[in-house]
């Protein structure tokens, strides 16, 4: 028989307070998808990373039957503002602003009564900044606190296989074959391809010619060895915003990558549901 009172949805921003009751008797564990809105080219749209953090959230909630909260869609992004009256449309936080706005999300939800909270991440700068909020939260309550990194750079991991680019041409690198796949498979009438076209990380103008860059990592390669990074804006290693080829794209490859990665979520989840977690700092006092 059907259950009559299961929720309509697993986002929460879908739900009533019986709702939220109904799955916090199954799990104490909820999903928190964190992206960006910033360029990916000319054939991408703004919220690229917000897409991929929430259709992996959204697809793990379901298969795992844990809700998730509606995607915080923007991010730590000041390398992609570019110049003035430049019209790439880039929404950034400050780094203090976002553990801000993030912690008072991720106080709330424990308030509330959830444990372990995961946060999906779709954007790899926010990586940069997130670590004293994420030790806040963990010191400051108890409560099982992760961050998941459902995508690829130089490490493409559970991707082994899928992607057609060679490694040297950083397949999963920004706005090309993975990213541009994934949307395809989120809604194919958010992507241009015919605007489509392959572009290479270069070095900055002002290194000198001795050091060396090929993707969109901060690090650069002297004399065969990556010690050093700078803080380098998008635009001065990146001409077009696209590092990759993402002609290769598909709607069946960004279909698989996320299975594979909600799939990856599911399993953790799964590890996770039994761990017991004391929070001992639960009621957010200091939420005015």
């Amino acid at each position: 028989m059907p259950d009559s009172a299961r929720p309509v949805s697993h986002c929460i921003m879908d739900l009533a307070p019986p709702d939220i009751a109904w799955f916090q008797e199954k799990s104490d564990i909820i999903l928190v998808p964190i992206g960006s809105c910033e360029q990916h080219g000319a054939h991408l749209p703004l919220g690229t990373d917000t897409i991929t953090a929430l259709e992996v959230a959204r697809r793990a909630a379901e298969q795992a039957d844990v809700p998730y909260t509606a995607p915080f869609w923007a991010g730590y992004s000041p390398q992609h503002m570019r110049e003035t009256e430049s019209a790439v449309g880039t929404i950034t936080l400050r780094a203090e602003t976002l553990n801000a706005v993030l912690y008072d999300i991720l106080r709330s939800l424990i308030h509330h009564g959830w444990n372990k909270l995961i946060l999906v991440n779709g954007h790899g700068s926010n990586v940069k900044v997130l670590d004293p909020l994420l030790r806040r939260i963990k010191y400051e309550t108890g409560a099982l606190v992760a961050l998941y990194k459902p995508y690829a750079e130089r490490y493409i991991g559970i991707l082994e296989g899928l992607l057609d680019n060679p490694p040297e041409e950083t397949p999963g690198w920004h706005a090309s074959e993975l990213e541009t796949s994934q949307v395809l498979a989120h809604n194919a009438a958010l992507v241009r391809m015919d605007r489509a076209a392959e572009d290479r990380a270069q070095a900055p103008e002002w290194l000198p010619d001795s050091m060396l860059k090929s993707d969109g990592a901060p690090d650069v390669q002297f004399e065969g060895y990556q010690y050093f990074s700078f803080p380098m804006d998008h635009g001065e290693f990146s001409r077009t915003g696209v590092i990759g080829n993402p002609l290769t794209a598909t709607a069946e490859k960004g279909e698989e990558a996320l299975s594979r990665f909600s799939g990856h979520l599911v399993r953790a989840i799964d590890e996770f549901r039994p761990l017991k977690v004391d929070v001992r700092r639960r009621a957010f006092e200091e939420r005015v």
